[in-house]
């Protein structure tokens, strides 16, 4: 038998062993599924002075939306060009608005709800993802949220990164576990029909595997709807940088991160929709490590640990 007709795990129709996005939007939307990111032009209270200054030391100028168009194209102009360019690889024309660039529920209300309307006129958009922060939910967002909720797939991402509010200071994060945790009660309670999907970052100054692994415990018990699991990358001009280049810290190693990955699969839920296993840099702006560039191989191997394990996601996720 070939590892897809073997394969035990129920969230998949190929040689996964977890529950992985694309099987997600395919299942939803009957066939490919595009997300496309965009910029708001928002801020980010780690940058304005709300509760920080210079933002996370990993996070680049774009905010983590480097792969948006310019702030300065509309989102109709943001929007065909990206589609454009992911036609090349996935031509479909179904496609979800992804507002992915720095804070993006951290704005007044009105704003807000013009942009999230004009994201969603967009054609072909069948749904449609946030990124913002937890301590970034006041409870009229919330209520909006709620409201775009009941018209739309509404996916609300939220960067955890770490639940150790150690690492948090270290990286200058800017919010605690607690306040984090306080975020996500509220949201699940008050827009109950969005999906939430927390982001996890592995290789963070000063975490051990059981430190990551841990946070991927506290993560699972909140049965998130979506994981992100990130790898740190140095990025040029960033404070993680500096520290790179002074020998300050040292990236994690391919085969511990696979090991980590493969270890957070089988503590989350087997009903929560892996969004990504890892990430790319932006090529120039790339420092380290260099073995992420080859992201499509970081991925069939961990494939191959999960069925080298006889593992699957789940496998150890208790209630």
């Amino acid at each position: 038998m070939t590892q897809r007709e073997s394969n035990p795990f129920p969230y998949s129709d190929s040689n996964k062993r977890y529950y992985t996005y694309d099987y997600y939007l395919r299942r939803r939307y009957g066939g490919k599924t595009a997300k496309i990111p965009l910029d708001a032009g928002m801020t980010c209270p780690n940058l304005d002075g709300r509760c920080g200054v210079g933002g996370c030391i990993y996070c680049s100028g774009r905010g983590s939306g480097d792969f948006a168009a310019s702030s300065t194209l509309s989102f109709a102009e943001q929007y065909a060009l990206v589609r454009a360019q992911l036609a090349r690889k996935w031509p479909t024309q179904r496609c979800i608005p992804y507002l992915q660039a720095h804070t993006n529920t951290y704005a007044p209300v009105e704003v807000l709800r013009q942009r999230y309307d004009e994201a969603l006129a967009l054609p072909g958009a069948v749904g449609l993802n946030i990124a913002t922060r937890a301590d970034c939910l006041p409870d009229e967002v919330i209520a909006l949220l709620n409201e775009v909720s009941q018209v739309t797939d509404l996916t609300v991402e939220l960067g955890l990164q770490s639940a150790h509010d150690g690492t948090a200071k270290r990286i200058n994060r800017g919010h605690s576990w607690a306040q984090f945790l306080d975020g996500y009660t509220r949201l699940r309670e008050g827009a109950p029909k969005a999906m939430i999907c927390v982001h996890l970052i592995f290789g963070l100054p000063g975490e051990d595997g059981e430190m990551m692994r841990e946070t991927v415990r506290r993560t699972a018990a909140l049965r998130p709807d979506g994981v992100k699991l990130h790898l740190l990358h140095v990025l040029r001009d960033t404070a993680l940088a500096e520290e790179y280049l002074a020998g300050q810290y040292v990236p994690m190693a391919r085969d511990a991160y696979i090991e980590t990955v493969c270890d957070a699969l089988e503590l989350l839920p087997p009903e929560t929709v892996i969004c990504r296993l890892t990430g790319d840099g932006m090529g120039e702006a790339l420092l380290a490590p260099d073995w992420s560039r080859r992201k499509v191989s970081v991925i069939n191997d961990i494939d191959k640990l999960m069925f080298g394990r006889s593992s699957m996601q789940g496998l150890r996720f208790t209630e």
